[in-house]
């Protein structure tokens, strides 16, 4: 690169910093659009929207709320990713829709959940709405070229075969859907439909396709609901929370930035501004795809930022390297792009390919991790690839070309890693099996093997009414304490209904004695009126549904990255061993969950999500460094020295990427409220454990199983 194309290329790269500056502060036009304000955020950060419905069937069964449920779920997920559902009592529904604001609008556009049947034109009824699998709007073109509106319906194997005898017998006639009593379309059957799909046509626009397609799915419940009540509900977490993650990501990168200068030098320099763009590129792109931003969301950042990171450090670590060979600055450059390339690349998309199959098959707060992280890891690798490249090569060539610029690599003295895998093993099995052991020990004296909280429980909602108009920051510290000290539950969620002072108080499932306990305590220590305390039993907001889509997809995304990782690498044993030390790493943070109690909701899902990815992401670095060796290995080297070196070429990547990323979390659990500390302290642990097992635990596993555990190759 010649010296004015570096000028040039530092111009547009502080042209792009200061756009993106301007865009995620300022924003554009009237509606400020691409300010990171305007960030839509879940119902934990931000509020939302909170409806309940009664449902009209008299004594529904388990099964009739858990399928209504689960499928609401899917209904609402429209408007929010984070959405979520769950029963109260024994015959209510509570919804949660963060981000928006008008219950209003929601509630019509959602649709009374009702009765829906097709009635043939006798008034037969031909099939009910369970017997519908699915609704869609569709967009076809006839042959003329011109566009067609319709909805698509697949139907269930009993529906199929109903539906194959009502419309041959049906030809030439109408078949009304009729939704609560009321005829929402009448088309004409033109044959006979006996594959289960078919196609209503003749809609004037895709808005009225959507709008009918709606409606039969809404209908398609196994139970007919009624609106009871809806409010607009505060943030969970209030503005503080917002504030201080706000206030720990600044600081932590600002941390991370001073680090990768002292250690890397000019490279680091170069790595910290790619970081700000991909900071300013990930906050407008959060506004262009309309994500709905919580904490799980936020842990899907957090991880691809330290993604970032360990790509700059990948890079610029083999910079040095080469450099300490003593090849030119510009030699080293190239040979560092290109030997940490495959390194970049196969974590990345390894991690990407867990992000997508949880995206495609998760619910909840998985599709909102699984959303933030894939994003991440796209822009992560641009920078890293890209803007990182650009930056580094224009200081060059302008004439910032000495070595000592750069760093160089001390010699390294190999040290022997697998001498020490058996103590390694042990202190990962002793943590493993103490955990395993306080699980039982916990769930035989009646406790339960972790300290669940509502997410995955369920308890009692009570909706409190007090004299004054309570800050989230109030409740925080006066009200929060006294619910804790009155029913002994350390994992009290509150949620303040906005316009008024009532707060919704979340605990364990409180008896009557605990209820009327609670309710004197309230009106001792705040003067409320007892009498207008109401109380709900609810159900977990993580159903069995969601919790079965979240272990499937996991298992399924773990295959795929096993797949990959076999093609990739030509080897089982690798993939085998990533996937091992995979296992290891969830299971030490499972056991610090039963250890310490911390309460498992919502966001342990995120948390063990996170830890995968990154536990892929070390492993995939060490094990393309032996890949790298072997290719080049000598005749006469041994194997154990081979894997030791590698090892040790990469003992620096994993320290200091690990180390970047854990202040990152550690900023957050020192600065944050208390439910983030909840959320960030396991994120530690994980990267500690991570770390751990990507330097003591992955290398030994593929030399057991490429000597021992198999037939060496000849």
């Amino acid at each position: 690169m010649k010296k004015s194309k570096g000028v040039l290329s530092l111009i547009l790269m502080t042209a792009l910093i200061v756009l993106l500056g301007y865009t995620t502060i300022v924003g554009f036009g009237s509606g400020k659009t691409g300010a990171a304000k305007n960030i839509k955020l879940g119902l934990d950060l931000a509020g939302g929207v909170s409806i309940t419905y009664q449902v009209k069937n008299e004594n529904p069964t388990t099964e009739q709320m858990s399928d209504t449920i689960y499928k609401l779920q899917k209904r609402v997920e429209q408007y929010s990713t984070e959405a979520s559902v769950y029963q109260e009592g024994t015959d209510r529904i509570n919804i949660e829709i963060p981000g928006v604001s008008d219950a209003n609008t929601i509630l019509e556009e959602l649709g009374k959940p009702g009765s829906l049947q097709f009635l043939d034109e006798s008034g037969n009824v031909v099939i009910e709405g369970t017997d519908v699998k699915s609704a869609s709007a569709k967009t076809t073109t006839d042959s003329y070229g011109s566009k067609e509106y319709g909805v698509e319906l697949n139907l269930t194997s009993e529906g199929t075969t109903k539906f194959a005898e009502a419309t041959a017998a049906n030809i030439g006639k109408s078949i009304s859907i009729v939704y609560d009593d009321e005829v929402i379309s009448s088309p004409t059957v033109n044959e006979t439909i006996s594959g289960g799909q078919a196609w209503i046509n003749g809609m004037a626009s895709y808005e009225e396709a959507d709008k009918l397609a709606s409606t039969i799915r809404i209908g398609g419940l196994q139970l007919e609901l009624e609106e009871l009540r809806s409010n607009v509900v505060g943030a969970q977490l209030g503005g503080q929370a917002i504030s201080t993650s706000l206030k720990a990501g600044a600081i932590g990168l600002a941390i991370v930035f001073v680090f990768m200068c002292i250690v890397y030098l000019l490279p680091g320099f170069a790595s910290s501004i790619a970081l700000v763009i991909y900071t300013g590129i990930i906050l407008v792109l959060l506004n262009a795809f309309n994500v709905t931003l919580t904490l799980p969301g936020i842990a899907g950042i957090i991880l691809s930022i330290g993604m970032a990171v360990d790509a700059n450090v990948i890079i610029f670590a083999r910079v040095k390297e080469e450099v300490a060979t003593g090849k030119s600055v510009k030699s080293a450059l190239k040979a560092g792009f290109q030997k940490a390339l495959s390194a970049i690349v196969d974590g990345n998309i390894t991690t990407l390919i867990a992000a997508i199959v949880l995206g495609i098959m998760g619910s909840g707060s998985v599709k909102g991790f699984a959303q933030t992280l894939a994003l991440g890891i796209i822009v992560s690798m641009f920078t890293a690839l890209v803007i990182t490249r650009i930056i580094i090569y224009a200081l060059y060539a302008i004439g910032l070309r000495s070595p000592k610029l750069y760093g160089t690599q001390k010699e390294r003295k190999v040290r022997d890693f697998l001498s020490k895998k058996v103590i390694s093993f042990s202190i990962s099995g002793v943590i493993i099996l103490a955990g395993a052991v306080l699980m039982i020990i916990n769930s035989v004296q009646g406790n339960s093997a972790f300290q669940y909280g509502l997410d995955f429980m369920g308890g009692t909602s009570s909706t409190v009414t007090f004299g004054e108009d309570y800050s989230i920051e109030e409740i925080d510290s006066k009200i929060v304490p006294v619910v804790k000290e009155v029913t002994g539950d350390a994992n009290v969620q509150t949620q303040k209904v906005q316009d008024s002072n009532a707060v919704v108080i979340k605990t364990r499932s409180l008896d009557l004695e605990e209820r009327e306990a609670f309710n004197q305590a309230m009106e001792e220590n705040f003067g409320v009126d007892a009498s207008t305390i109401t109380a709900e039993n609810i159900s977990s907001a993580v159903s069995s549904e969601m919790r079965r889509d979240a272990i499937i997809a996991l298992l399924i995304a773990t295959i795929c990255m096993l797949i990959y990782i076999r093609i990739r690498f030509k080897d089982i044993r690798f993939a085998t061993s990533a996937v091992l030390a995979l296992l290891h790493d969830v299971l030490v943070v499972l056991a610090f969950y039963a250890v310490s109690r911390i309460a498992v909701g919502n966001t342990f899902i995120a948390c063990i999500l996170t830890i995968v990815g990154y536990s892929i992401n070390a492993t995939i670095v060490i094990f393309d460094r032996i890949r790298e060796e072997l290719e080049e290995k000598k005749k006469n080297e041994e194997l154990s020295t081979l894997v030791n070196r590698s090892i040790t070429d990469t003992l620096t990547r994993s320290i200091y990427t690990n180390f970047t990323t854990f202040i990152m979390i550690a900023v957050l659990f020192v600065l944050g409220v208390s439910s983030i500390r909840e959320f960030a302290l396991p994120l530690m642990v994980g990267v500690v454990g991570g770390t751990f097992s990507s330097i003591c635990i992955t290398g030994p596993l593929w030399y057991i199983m490429k000597t021992k555990l198999v037939k060496k190759d000849k």
